[in-house]
């Protein structure tokens, strides 16, 4: 009897339990929910490859309740309080709290009451024309306190550009908006006007043009780029739902052609390059023979030549195709661009991935890869320049890659346009080629490595130094392995921080000893690449390691996002 009566009292809080805890998630991701990203989950704190060096500033990576997350900006990173995770503060901002102090007010802010804010208890600062309350802010900042006071009062745009520009403010202060910033008069002296701001002649006479023409069935959109190595990696062209966006990358100023166009268009887009003479074509497919009138209403940015960093980061939506397994805790992702888009992520280069989580926009940049190495020295199939790949590593806790995992074939997920400062004329060059590569500091390497062994005459040797923590973290490593045998130009050392007792290889972590050892010119005069890609704090000693060593900044790339 007794033991009934346990039973069903035991049944009772059983249930009791369950319900509870799955209205805790209902309330907590919504009704999609995301099954093993708790609010208060703890990213291991090892780094990735588990190089334990001092946390510095640099790569994209994240305290999480002072833990390591991964897919927070470049900071200086400093480990948050309980309670103080991207999750809390999203809850804070949707908890109906004044976080600005004025009540659901927007001001318009002079520099000098901007500049009164500008104390830890009581800081203001301003991103593009508006001004936010970051004190509410202040202990979830990843990285940390004295990063923000560093805008405190001021115009932190540069600021803030410099470090992370992709990431979405707006959404992120969207509760903290205080107003906008005044406008400043001009006052000019009496008998003088204000001085116009217009291109120099030579300036305009190097900013790209276009024109548009048409037949029966075709609209042709031609860009004059007045550039003579213009390619595909430079073009980026997008055309959905009657909107037509065609952008050329040129050096670090970008021109855009962005359009509503005047009638529909078929999915399928055409692009033709002139590379001697610099001219892109964009050919559209009419879906009614009819005469246009007129290429479209002009958009925002249209016809507008800028630098990169002042044009905001366009974004599509991918499909996902394929998923598979590339080590234990690492897949490799094939992402499927529109129809009407044409994008070739130029070598060295990063992709940014965007994702609604708890209803705020969360961003981590990505390098694609290609979907294997290319054993034959060909370039692998381009499967019409439509698909993109990216070397993931999934963490247990980590909020933006447990996403991205439950991400079903078939779902949508956006990319953004290529960034990245890595230039090919560097390998071009160059005889010998040292990629130091610390776990998924590897990707940057997979194009490299294809570039460098399939286009460029000159290289001598190419050698890849991989540290990982254990052997099961060696990504493709039977495919270097295979290379290596092929190409007698490519040599590869595993370097293991955590071997079995069965590691014949080499142990340990980047050292000046080690690198003495592997990094060495095939010859006494080489010209040499050192390109190195890996967490923050291997990056960054790496390159002094390689500097003690004597190596010039210009025969060093350290790849960072």
């Amino acid at each position: 009897m007794y033991a009934l009566v346990f039973l069903l009292l035991f049944f009772l809080w059983f249930c009791k339990t369950a319900v509870l805890y799955s209205c805790f998630l209902l309330l907590k991701f919504g009704s999609k929910g995301f099954p093993d990203c708790g609010a208060d989950e703890k990213e291991d704190v090892r780094c990735p490859e588990d190089l334990a060096l001092p946390f510095r500033k640099g790569r994209p990576w994240r305290y999480f309740s002072g833990k390591l997350l991964d897919f927070y900006p470049s900071f200086l990173r400093v480990p948050l309080k309980p309670g103080r995770s991207l999750m809390d503060w999203i809850r804070l901002t949707k908890s109906g709290k004044d976080l600005t102090g004025l009540r659901g007010r927007l001001i318009e802010v002079t520099e000098d009451e901007l500049s009164k804010h500008n104390k830890k208890e009581d800081c203001w600062i301003c991103i593009r024309g508006f001004v936010y309350n970051v004190t509410p802010y202040m202990e979830y900042h990843p990285g940390g306190e004295d990063e923000l006071m560093k805008a405190a009062g001021t115009d932190g745009t540069d600021l803030f550009d410099q470090v992370h520009r992709w990431v979405n403010y707006e959404s992120m202060l969207k509760e903290c908006l205080v107003g906008r910033m005044a406008a400043k008069p001009i006052a000019a002296p009496k008998g003088v006007l204000p001085e116009k701001k217009v291109l120099a002649s030579s300036a305009k006479d190097l900013s790209p043009s276009y024109d548009w023409f048409q037949t029966d069935s075709l609209i042709t959109v031609v860009i004059y780029t007045k550039q003579k190595d213009m390619n595909a990696e430079l073009v980026i062209v997008d055309c959905q739902d009657k909107q037509l966006r065609g952008e050329i990358i040129i050096d670090d100023h970008s021109y855009l052609v962005e359009v509503d166009l005047d009638h529909a268009v078929s999915e399928d887009v055409a692009v033709n390059i002139a590379e001697k003479v610099g001219k892109v074509e964009i050919i559209l497919n009419k879906k009614d023979n009819i005469h246009w009138k007129m290429l479209g209403q002009p958009r925002e940015g249209h016809n507008t030549f800028i630098k990169r960093t002042d044009r905001g980061l366009f974004y599509r939506k991918c499909k996902l195709v394929s998923k598979t397994e590339v080590t234990h805790d690492t897949k490799l992702f094939c992402l499927m661009l529109p129809k009407g888009t044409h994008l070739c992520v130029p070598t060295g280069q990063h992709v940014y991935l965007k994702q609604i989580i708890a209803g705020t926009e969360v961003v981590k940049p990505y390098t694609p890869v290609l979907p294997f190495l290319p054993l034959d020295f060909q370039e692998p199939p381009r499967h019409g320049g439509v698909h993109i790949y990216l070397m993931i590593k999934i963490y247990s806790h980590g909020l933006f890659t447990q996403a991205l995992d439950h991400l079903q074939i078939g779902d949508y997920i956006s990319v953004s346009n290529p960034e990245g400062n890595f230039k090919k004329s560097q390998v071009q060059t160059s005889e010998d080629l040292l990629l130091l590569a610390g776990g998924t500091g590897f990707t940057p390497m997979v194009k490299l490595l294809n570039f460098a062994l399939t286009e460029v005459s000159c290289v001598r040797t190419v050698k890849l130094i991989f540290f990982n923590k254990t052997e099961d973290d060696i990504l493709w490593r039977s495919q270097l392995e295979q290379l290596a045998l092929k190409d007698e130009r490519f040599e590869v050392q595993f370097i293991l921080s955590q071997p079995s007792k069965d590691w014949v290889g080499k142990q340990g972590k980047i050292s000046s000893s080690l690198l003495s050892e592997f990094v060495k010119r095939s010859r006494r005069d080489s010209k040499v690449l050192i390109c190195i890609c890996g967490p923050t704090p291997f990056t960054e000693q790496g390159v002094q390691y390689l500097k003690d060593l004597g190596y010039s900044q210009e025969e060093i790339h350290a790849f960072t996002a």
